[in-house]
């Protein structure tokens, strides 16, 4: 969402059923069709559902990819390009080979182990931080450090574009919830007025939809008049923004302050899977001991543990990455914007394409994926302001001759309007 949209959406609120739907077991009995049975009647309300679903265009199917792929790929958030890097596949199946394939247990009771330690202290150091927790998922991060940093009494303020973690982390936290329009430090400030409780604002440093980025120092600011502490989501800023990839924190100066605390995931940029929170030592302390998706969640497994590790050796050894990423992006804005789409400025690796209507932007995707590309699509509710958009993610090992058709391709197979 942008400044110049009509009015903010409500993003965080919980998604009301279809009105089509049947709100009592009668009516659902009734619609259940023809010779359906007594247990038929406890869903029936779910084929309204996904009819309504399919009349708005907004059926989503899963597609497994094989292992080797003939399209080029503009989907995937592998942005540095290191997911099939042999070093960090190669470090994957060492850590499976000598720890095990799965953490066997919550990382309080057996699923800790020494390379999970490592990576803690390899990525803080990294990002400028005093300490780190890995989690599961970037998502399970995220609950964990809002839920934690939250609760009866608190107040969260939340970008009214935040990713949908962040918003479930709110819904979570028992906190109130004010949520402000979309990249607005004053708004945060008004918000933060006349609270003189425990205080949380919400962030992603780069959205995922529209790829623009959050203006962290002046959120920092306003949080710091008001004593609040700030949450910046930098799942799309570690290995894209900052020095060498270091992430958005650390290019706006503030990583490692006391009153910030960042999450990442270690699913995009290196290539694996997981989640971290990065911040003060006594931060991280207390998510230890109060993070229910921390405390009650199996440890992360050995092997992508050791992927991230690894993928992490990449990144300081090859910082070029992270400023090839952002050129790819940039040319790909330009190209797109030359040739008359409605294409928005990326501030790191995403770029979107907005498309006239959700049916367009699938069949938009699925006419570039036959022509051989395979790009995101992006449509309610998964957008904040209802438009419908291809996602484009910029990949440091794209080459020119794959970025000019990738654009060609785009371009030749968009829908009118």
């Amino acid at each position: 969402m942008h400044q110049d949209d009509p009015a903010p959406p409500r993003l965080h609120d919980v998604p009301a059923l279809p009105r089509d739907v049947p709100a009592e077991p009668g009516a659902a009995r009734r619609n259940a069709g023809p010779g359906a049975g007594a247990g038929d009647a406890a869903f029936g309300w779910i084929d309204a559902a996904g009819e309504q679903r399919r009349r708005a265009g907004l059926v989503r199917t899963l597609r497994p990819r094989p292992v080797e792929s003939p399209l080029l790929d503009l989907a995937s958030n592998d942005y540095l390009g290191l997911a099939r890097h042999p070093e960090v596949t190669r470090g994957a199946a060492q850590a499976a080979h000598r720890w095990g394939a799965g953490a066997t247990g919550s990382r309080l009771v057996s699923g800790s182990t020494e390379l999970h330690t490592r990576l803690e202290a390899e990525l803080a150091e990294f990002c400028g931080f005093e300490a780190a927790l890995v989690l599961s998922s970037g998502y399970a991060a995220n609950l964990a450090a809002v839920t934690a940093l939250s609760g009866h009494g608190g107040l969260i303020v939340s970008d009214a574009g935040n990713h949908a973690s962040l918003i479930d982390g709110c819904r979570l936290s028992h906190a109130r919830t004010d949520v402000v329009p979309h990249a607005d430090p004053d708004a945060v400030g008004k918000a933060l007025d006349g609270h003189g409780g425990r205080a949380l604002a919400l962030t992603d440093s780069v959205f995922s939809v529209d790829g623009d980025a959050a203006p962290l120092r002046a959120l920092a600011g306003a949080c710091r008049a008001h004593g609040a502490a700030l949450l910046v989501d930098d799942a799309h800023g570690l290995g894209v923004l900052g020095d060498g990839g270091r992430g958005a924190l650390h290019a706006a100066g503030l990583a490692g302050d006391a009153d910030v605390v960042a999450t990442v995931t270690l699913s995009k940029s290196l290539g694996s899977q997981g989640g971290a929170v990065l911040g003060p030592a006594r931060v991280v302390e207390h998510l230890v001991n109060t993070a229910r998706t921390f405390i009650f969640d199996t440890g992360l497994a050995p092997a992508a543990v050791g992927g991230a590790r690894k993928a992490l050796q990449v990144l300081r050894r090859e910082p070029e990455r992270a400023g090839r990423v952002r050129e790819v992006a940039c040319e790909l804005h330009q190209r797109l914007g030359d040739a008359g789409l409605a294409v928005v400025r990326p501030d790191a690796a995403v770029v979107s394409v907005r498309a006239p209507s959700p049916e367009l932007a699938v069949r938009w995707a699925a006419d570039c994926r036959t022509a051989g590309l395979a790009v995101g699509c992006f449509r309610p509710p998964s957008v904040p302001d209802g438009v419908s958009r291809l996602r484009l993610t910029a990949r440091a090992d794209l080459t020119p001759r794959q970025l000019r058709e990738a654009v060609r391709t785009i371009v030749r197979t968009a829908p009118p309007g």
